[in-house]
């Protein structure tokens, strides 16, 4: 599974804001990612992050938090 769509599956999981290295554990504990054939998960995941928070498909909290935008 590519990055974004694991944050985004983790995040949806849980439902409620996550530090963005609990996102981390839970797609690698899950399965989502595997860091023998995706080198450099941390900055790649960080990146996917932040790139669907300017797509506006998660909300970026103070802190490193990160959550799904309130569906109202």
């Amino acid at each position: 599974m590519d990055f974004g769509p694991a944050a985004l599956a983790v995040l949806r999981e849980e439902g409620s804001p996550l530090h963005w290295t609990v996102i981390q554990d839970l797609a690698l504990r899950r399965g989502y990612l595997d860091p023998f054939t995706q080198p450099g998960i941390r900055p790649k995941l960080l990146a996917a992050l932040q790139q669907l928070a300017r797509d506006g498909l998660v909300d970026k909290q103070p802190k490193g938090v990160y959550s799904l935008p309130d569906p109202t």
